[in-house]
């Protein structure tokens, strides 16, 4: 019955019947159920979780339909999205990716860099609420960088960590040191959200491409500082993105405060050493 429905719904958007002769588990991620859906004629991606997941799908396809109008980046398009039963799933635009060459990567550095050009008059924050991971993340419209990231990243973040025995004794302290550290004003920039190399790849033909956002408008240097987060990318990246538009003065204090969000949420979704890698982050930072 779900796939017959998601054939159906592909059949409606596309104004081309489908019928899945040929439906192969693929990588989802930790999250999704992943399948690579053909009749032999045209392929597509299709994520499937439960139903009570349906906004998560939602979010993810209008954030990659948001980065899509930048034209800057590559992104799978979504074509359809729903729920059927107990399942919720999304269909999005099969690519096939490899690793991608030195070019590649500093293609993808300025390319991602024109992204972060793209900015909100409405401030920080997104339209709806989002996830990462898992985790919800909370969205809101904020004039002020500060109080966003303070109020509905990290704050958000320890509350839920303490929910599940985190304990972190220079958290106010740190909180409180935030106008100090964050001084340099961002304008708000579309950013991905979770630039990690698991979310990232080249096309065939060398072509950066990105997927799997939690899209708000944020610092851009969220996006650059999670991408050093597990072992950092290519060096061409960073020559590629510092040429477009070289990052401000003081970053290297600041990607630490951002990629603390991280660890937190891989705290809340994993637990185990976690919560002791954030400690020694929020002292490295008051240090």
């Amino acid at each position: 019955m779900l796939w017959t429905e998601i054939d159906t719904h592909i059949s409606q958007v596309t104004g081309k019947k489908f019928q899945s002769s040929q439906r192969r588990s693929v990588g989802g991620g930790c999250i999704n159920q992943g399948y690579a859906v053909s009749d032999e004629q045209r392929t597509y991606f299709v994520k499937i979780n439960q139903a009570v997941q349906s906004s998560m799908f939602q979010a993810e396809a209008l954030g990659l339909q948001q980065i899509f109008q930048t034209a800057t980046i590559r992104v799978p398009q979504p074509l359809c999205w729903g729920t059927s039963g107990n399942s919720s799933y999304l269909v999005l635009e099969w690519l096939e990716m490899n690793g991608g060459q030195a070019k590649s990567w500093e293609e993808m550095g300025r390319r991602l860099a024109a992204m972060h050009k793209a900015t909100s008059a409405e401030g920080f924050g997104w339209e709806m609420n989002n996830t990462i991971g898992s985790t919800p993340q909370i969205n809101t419209w904020t004039a002020d960088w500060i109080k966003f990231y303070s109020q509905y990243r990290l704050d958000y973040q320890f509350r839920l960590a303490r929910r599940r025995g985190g304990h972190f004794t220079q958290e106010q302290e740190l909180l409180a040191i935030l106008p100090e550290i964050l001084t340099h004003q961002p304008q708000p920039s579309l950013v991905h959200g979770d630039l990690w190399g698991g979310n990232v790849g080249h096309s065939l033909s060398g072509e950066p491409i990105i997927f799997d956002p939690a899209t708000y408008f944020g610092d851009r240097e969220v996006d650059i500082a999670m991408t050093e987060l597990f072992g950092g990318f290519p060096a061409t990246f960073y020559q590629g993105y510092n040429e477009a538009w070289p990052l401000d003065e003081g970053y290297q204090r600041r990607k630490i405060v951002y990629n603390l969000y991280h660890i937190l949420n891989h705290f809340n979704l994993f637990g185990g050493s976690y919560a002791s890698q954030a400690n020694r982050m929020i002292a490295q930072i008051l240090s």
